[in-house]
């Protein structure tokens, strides 16, 4: 059968993705950034990678016509200030092109839209709904709150939450009930319900067997990670100061924490839980989530994480855009030394970052994070999906990995972290020596004066990890 993936690249059009094949299905994936896509090998076979962007519409035109089933998992969240019109725009595109196709069943995963007043970005989700369901084909819409997995936004910002701060001073919003469902469980509904006729032209709320408090929610994923966690509501937070403990604590990012709290104050359970009947499936606990994603963790197995998403650094752009390192209008710090064994070298430069760290000074990138995340930016806390495996597209503490190959001996990252201009830090091996480059194309003269502020500390950091690196001792 021949499925059309949109949002392949995203947290669960990954797991999806495989899944499907594993089933027999064919895919074409779309893509925006075909830089960013990086399938497992095993599966390169039963793929089409289709570069597409749903704000234009004659870049649908590659999509074929001779297609079964679709899945729309585009969601821009936060990623723009007017991204309500933005969704609607794509769900637009997309329903055009969809029907000119033969394509008969189109799903939609979206956000609980029960409540009479909702948030800007589930009402976002009910207007693509709403656009999505006026197209000749059978359409399925599947509503969900919280999803709960390993690398998911929701996941990392309990367990930020969880595990940094013993004792919580909160906003009353986490008196709010919701109905959280396991990432595993939303795989299935969504595969079980391909071209099944009993689903066809509704919309199902989907969930745990839980309704939980966000302050229930927290305690019990304390409980499963053996703490002790104490946490008093208080009704004076404004949902800007919310936003504010959510960005500083956690490692989402200032818009998207907006999004959340803004969220977070609405109860988001399901009507009713017929789908399970209808497909013949028990959805997992809250708790047997959390115990399932942490199994993942520990076996080095994350698919998909949220920080990889641009919605992470709250910027936005194409890899192709930044991959060719500029020669002109820039200032470098360039550095080499001999490299004594070329695999021990690749292995350090492939576990940069994370829990890792950087080798040497982690102190003053630990600093230097931090002050970022004062002035609006990323910082460190993002880590890394995966401690040994790069591609491009990941998130890597402040940075973006542009390009990635091991048999080449090449890494070069793009920083997100806020700056007066743009940057870039290369690691290569040419003639058994590494070479590290730091190159920065200054904006205006606070960049030119930010540069030659932090120049004398390059001395120290970059000095110190390039002999980490080359197995020098410092």
């Amino acid at each position: 059968m021949n499925v059309l993936l949109t949002g392949a690249n995203g947290y669960i059009g990954k797991r999806l993705m495989i899944q499907l094949i594993e089933q027999g299905h064919y895919l074409y994936c779309c893509v925006r950034d075909k830089n960013r896509f990086n399938p497992p090998a095993s599966v390169r076979k039963n793929i089409t990678v289709l570069e597409i962007d749903l704000t234009e519409i004659d870049s649908l035109d590659a999509i074929p016509n001779e297609i079964d089933a679709a899945y729309y998992l585009v969601h821009s969240m936060s990623g723009s200030s007017d991204y309500q019109a933005l969704e609607l725009k794509c769900a637009i595109h997309f329903r055009t092109r969809m029907e000119k196709t033969k394509v008969k069943h189109v799903i939609y995963l979206s956000g609980m839209t029960n409540n009479t007043k909702l948030s800007k970005h589930l009402k976002s989700r009910k207007n693509v709904e709403d656009e999505l369901t006026k197209g000749d084909y059978n359409f399925t819409c599947l509503r969900a709150g919280i999803i709960v997995g390993s690398g998911s936004a929701s996941f990392e910002i309990i367990r930020d939450l969880v595990e940094k701060l013993p004792v919580m001073i909160t906003p009353k919003w986490l008196l709010t009930k919701c109905q959280p469902i396991g990432v595993s469980d939303v795989l299935s509904i969504l595969s079980k319900s391909l071209l099944n006729e009993k689903v066809f032209n509704q919309n199902f709320d989907i969930g745990s067997p839980d309704i939980l408090s966000y302050k229930e929610m927290l305690l019990q994923f304390a409980e499963v990670r053996g703490l002790k966690r104490k946490i008093w509501t208080v009704p004076v937070m404004t949902p800007r100061l919310s936003s504010y403990w959510l960005y500083f604590v956690t490692s989402t990012s200032y818009k998207l924490a907006t999004s959340l709290v803004d969220s977070m104050k609405i109860e988001v359970i399901c009507r009713d839980n017929r789908i399970n009947k209808l497909l013949n499936l028990e959805p997992i606990s809250y708790k047997s989530a959390i115990k399932r994603a942490f199994d993942r963790i520990q076996e080095n197995n994350i698919v998909s994480s949220w920080k990889d998403s641009y919605v992470s650094s709250g910027i936005d752009f194409d890899i192709g855009d930044f991959i060719l390192v500029p020669e002109y209008g820039t200032l470098n710090d360039c550095r080499k030394l001999p490299v004594k064994n070329k695999k021990l070298t690749i292995d350090r430069i492939w576990k940069l970052g994370g829990d890792n760290g950087w080798y040497y000074g982690n102190w003053l990138w630990k600093i230097r994070g931090y002050l970022d995340k004062l002035a609006g930016g990323v910082g460190l806390r993002r880590g890394r999906t995966n401690p040994k495996t790069l591609n491009p597209g990941d998130a890597l503490d402040f940075w973006r990995v542009l390009y990635a190959n091991r048999e080449e001996g090449r890494l070069l990252l793009f920083a997100e972290m806020k700056l007066p201009g743009e940057a870039w830090l290369e690691f290569k091996i040419e003639n058994s020596l590494l070479v590290q480059t730091a190159t920065f194309r200054p904006k205006g003269l606070a960049g030119r004066i930010y540069w030659f502020i932090v120049y004398p500390f390059h001395g120290f950091i970059f000095n110190g990890l390039l002999k980490k690196l080359t197995n020098y001792k410092s």
